[in-house]
């Protein structure tokens, strides 16, 4: 849900906090006082289209901040979020967005800076905003089939699941097939470049860890001068007349008198022989070493040399050798290919053909369960239009057959609606805006709210030309909405408003010789007068008040115990 929301310096706002709670939040004042300029804020801050003109007259910047909580572990929003590599923490998600005059709009999610085309992919998770003129989701028939699929996630989700597994090797079968039947001339081209290619990593003789290990001798001779003079130190110091394992000798030589004149000096002796035995051994290991160790200037070259071609074949191929080797046995498989592309030609289409059998049998599956769904979903809407008074329209899902694989099957699915008797089905989104498109848009959310997934959904005067029963109908539904998703409601209709869980009063003021917009909860008390202030439009009599009061009485007794 919408948490808080933070607008500064947008229109006619110059800076407002608002909490949202969960439920069904109506928004209500004068008409220009700002309230659809608020739902304009939310639909930016969900990557909608900007504009500088937004930006309060004298101000550089406009800035927007929403904090949404996600207590669903399932939502779609983690999986999104792991995509972009943004942490999301305590189910916390801040998304941002500041305009400036240049027109140039900085975003970020959790801090993280983002494009608007990001911002607005984390936008519609959260977010499904409708308004009277508001092309969404359920007004674009390509939308139709995952809506269907969503509704119909527990009879689906293993069937298509399974389709989508075959369709994948389908899909790879038939590419390959496409690029072997490819025009000779450009098969020749490719032809050449792989050989190219596969004979320049052959020719190098490239091995594992060769790299690491010519780096570790190039340190090693890099450093030759050192290391020998250290080498040669060592052993002067140690062989020679006078030198260390000389005087060493002469103790082991004393101290085994000793030993042999009092058993108490035995194990002093014996150390010093051991140690003089092992001096020794290191001394001889030292001459070995110093007479085989020979400086050549050019072998530093070599290794320059190798390790530039190396570097050179990872630039093409790979970061590592293993990389590529592996590329090179790759390209070496497809060589043996296209050589005998007319053997593989025939392997991949009889592939193909078992595919194609396997993949209709899972399609006609996916399609069945499908419209198996679809006639549930056409009763439940039909029951919802009832309850809007819409008793006589005809709501019916559309399948239509696709003449090639998809990769969700081969249904082409929109919602079709006829809305007097005797008129014939018509898609949707050719359905007239207004009063009956308010309530046919209702009926459809009430059973979609809780598969889409979104946190909150935006109504921004949907209840435009109704009144009456009707309007009441509207009220109760969009309430019955918000149970699975928070609602936030702009309403000119005291029915709707007396449903809210929380009613907030947009007002205009003058401060400063400026003009700037307020938002204030309203208590029971101040939820009558504006009520009844909506009833009326004039004055607040005591008619009107009592007016008021029943509508919230009626309000409380239509909304579910909780």
């Amino acid at each position: 849900m919408l948490s808080e929301l933070s607008i500064q310096n947008f229109a006619i706002i110059d800076a407002i906090s608002i909490s949202f709670e969960k439920g069904l939040t109506v928004l209500t004042g004068e008409t220009g006082a700002g309230k659809s300029i608020i739902i304009d804020a939310i639909h930016l801050l969900a990557g909608g289209r900007g504009s500088s003109e937004f930006i309060r007259h004298g101000e550089d910047k406009a800035e927007i901040e929403g904090l949404f909580l996600i207590d669903d572990s399932e939502h779609r929003i983690f999986d999104k979020a792991k995509e972009f590599g943004i942490e999301i923490e305590e189910g916390m998600v801040v998304l941002r967005r500041e305009m400036t005059k240049s027109g140039k709009s900085v975003c970020r999610v959790n801090g993280k800076l983002v494009t608007i085309a990001v911002l607005r992919e984390f936008g519609s998770t959260l977010i499904d905003i409708h308004g009277q003129h508001e092309h969404q989701e359920l007004m674009n028939e390509t939308k139709h089939l995952s809506l269907l699929d969503q509704f119909s996630a527990d009879q689906l989700t293993v069937a298509l699941s399974e389709y989508q597994r075959v369709y994948k090797r389908y899909d790879e079968t038939l590419n390959r097939l496409k690029a072997l039947n490819e025009n000779e001339q450009k098969m020749a081209h490719r032809l050449d470049l792989i050989q190219f290619q596969l004979d320049e990593i052959q020719n190098a003789n490239l091995k594992i860890n060769e790299d690491e290990e010519l780096l570790e001798e190039k340190g090693k001779l890099a450093n030759f001068e050192r290391i020998f003079a250290a080498l040669q130190s060592s052993y002067t110091a140690l062989q020679g007349e006078q030198a260390g394992l000389d005087w060493i000798g002469m103790a082991m030589g004393h101290l085994e008198d000793a030993a042999e004149l009092d058993s108490e000096y035995k194990e002093l002796s014996e150390h010093v022989t051991n140690s003089f035995y092992l001096l020794e051994d290191t001394v001889r290991s030292l001459r070995n070493k110093l007479e085989v160790m020979e400086y050549d200037p050019g072998r530093i070259n070599e290794i320059e040399e190798r390790l530039t071609e190396i570097n050179q074949l990872k630039r093409k191929y790979g970061k590592t050798i293993p990389d590529i080797l592996e590329y090179a046995a790759k390209i070496e498989e497809e060589i043996e290919t296209i050589q005998n592309k007319e053997t593989h030609i025939h392997q991949l289409e009889l592939e193909l053909a078992s595919l194609t059998k396997d993949l209709t049998l899972e399609a006609k599956q996916v399609s069945d369960l499908r419209k198996k769904s679809a006639k549930h979903l056409s009763k439940l809407i039909h029951r919802e239009l009832k309850e809007l008074y819409m008793e006589k329209t005809v709501f019916e899902v559309v399948f239509k057959k696709l003449d090639h694989f998809q990769r969700n099957g081969i249904d082409f699915v929109e919602f079709f609606l006829s809305t007097n008797p005797g008129e014939p089905l018509k898609p949707l989104a050719k359905i007239a805006s207004g009063g009956e498109m308010s309530r046919i848009m209702l009926a459809i959310k009430s059973i979609f709210s809780s598969h889409q997934g979104v946190t909150s959904i935006i109504f921004d005067e949907v209840d435009t030309g109704v009144s009456g029963r009707v309007a009441q109908a509207i009220g109760e539904k969009i309430h019955k909405i918000s149970i699975n998703s928070q609602v936030l409601c702009i309403s000119h209709l005291p029915q709707v408003a007396a449903m809210a869980d929380t009613h907030l009063y947009i007002a205009k003021k003058i401060k400063d010789g400026r003009t700037t917009t307020s938002v204030t909860p309203l208590s029971e008390k101040e939820k009558i007068s504006e009520i009844g202030r909506m009833i009326s439009g004039a004055e607040m009599t005591d008619l009107t008040k009592r007016h008021a009061e029943e509508l919230l009485q009626l309000a409380d007794k239509l909304k579910p115990v909780t």
